[in-house]
């Protein structure tokens, strides 16, 4: 049997674009498949949301995984508790608990679960009638689309001077990042976003002492980019440019990188006033595992010692999918910018049996592309563009202009004005 769609990724992206082919893409359930190697759907998400103590969602109650824009308002109305647990200020932004209640919502009222297949993508196939997805386990799925809603998972940040492999040096995101620190237990943490934050105030709830190193001061958003760029304010201008180097640098800027808002921020600076969080800002020069513990040496002279040290840093911010979107670019001669990452047309598609979303649709989203409210777009996108397009004619990547600038990575890198945009 050959599905229709294929979506390689079980987390937000994902599930919410199975959503949309479900409710508004005249897709049956049968013909969709959500391959991600995860236990269930969202796995790798609610572990990280429950790693760095996470209580309120960033983003507003209209950024959610189901179809219907005010379903989880909808949902909250329905549940027994009050208000105020379940919303926070500003734009009724969901309790982490909420939000996790109307994903399971959301995921039993379509039946996804039993179109989950738990395994890992390790190669796709294209020909003129399918795409053969390979899958680690040594078997195969036959489908006429495929959609990469990639995450940044694995590529994660890892400062130059942290030792690597070392029992008390680890990642935040790093499985089994947590093995129950006893209380007292002196825990660094390295980072200056939200993320950092959030961590180090669970850690000084759960009563370790912490230390926090951040290389620049910290700096207050509500979101990770402006509203502009949710709508037309920021995004027609963006669509305008022809040169993928000048939206990579868009994307770059457009995003408020190392930050939290408001109500974390003023957590945080109470637990700095009672001295529950010690904080540093300078940049690590050295770190010594030498020892029993960890002893970092900062740029300003000051030296730390530790009993363990967490590194909150984030993500690389490489291309998503490693080898798997490696082997598609270099056999298929996907077209890429510069930077490495896809151009695609306005409906994310990368060749007429491939889709993209999340990080990987970027510089077409913009800096939104890897949140819900991207997801929540390359939704619109892709249902939008499959519904006029039945026939899924390949759209035409051109060559470049006479005098145009052409990038060097990649097989095929073409300029964004030559593409052929597709209704």
């Amino acid at each position: 049997m050959t599905l229709e769609w294929l979506i390689v990724g079980g987390g937000l992206q994902g599930v919410h674009l199975a959503a949309r082919l479900l409710d508004d893409g005249g897709v049956g359930l049968e013909q969709l498949a959500v391959v991600d190697p995860g236990e269930g759907l969202l796995e790798q998400w609610r572990t990280r949301v429950a790693v760095t103590g996470m209580r309120f969602l960033r983003s507003p109650s209209m950024h959610h995984l189901d179809s219907a824009p005010y379903s989880l308002q909808a949902f909250a109305a329905q549940q027994r508790g009050h208000r105020r647990a379940m919303f926070t200020t500003p734009n009724n932004r969901p309790s982490v608990a909420l939000f996790h209640a109307h994903c399971d919502h959301v995921v039993e009222r379509l039946g996804l679960q039993a179109q989950h297949v738990q395994d890992r993508v390790e190669g796709i196939a294209l020909d003129e009638g399918s795409a053969w997805v390979e899958l680690a386990g040594g078997r195969g799925i036959a489908a006429r689309r495929v959609i990469l809603a990639l995450g940044s998972g694995e590529a994660l940040a890892w400062p130059a001077w942290a030792p690597r492999g070392h029992r008390r040096v680890r990642h935040l995101f790093q499985p089994k990042a947590e093995d129950g620190r006893p209380a007292g237990t002196v825990v660094g943490v390295i980072g200056g976003g939200v993320t950092a934050a959030q961590v180090a105030l669970r850690l000084a709830r759960e009563g370790r002492r912490v230390v926090m190193v951040t290389r620049h001061a910290l700096r207050t958003s509500q979101y990770d980019s402006e509203p502009g760029w949710h709508g037309p304010k920021f995004m027609t201008a963006f669509a305008r440019l022809e040169d993928p180097r000048a939206r990579r640098a868009e994307v770059a800027s457009g995003r408020n990188r190392g930050s939290m808002p408001p109500d974390v921020r003023h957590a945080l600076d109470g637990a700095l006033r009672r001295g529950a969080i010690e904080l540093h800002r300078a940049s690590v020069t050295s770190a010594d595992v030498s020892g029993p513990g960890v002893r970092l040496t900062l740029e300003d002279g000051a030296r730390l010692e530790l009993d363990e040290l967490l590194l909150a840093t984030g993500f690389s911010g490489e291309r998503p999918g490693g080898a798997l979107v490696d082997r598609l670019v270099e056999e298929e001669g996907l077209p890429c910018a510069p930077c490495g990452f896809p151009i695609v047309d306005p409906a994310l598609r990368w060749h007429r049996r491939i889709h993209v979303a999340g990080p990987l649709a970027e510089l077409e989203l913009g800096p939104v592309a890897g949140n819900i409210s991207g997801a929540r777009r390359a939704g619109e996108r892709i249902v939008r563009g499959a519904l006029a397009n039945p026939g899924l004619g390949r759209p035409a990547f051109g060559a470049a202009r006479p005098g145009g600038r052409v990038g060097t990575v990649g097989p095929r890198l073409v300029p964004w004005g030559n593409r052929r945009r597709l209704s």
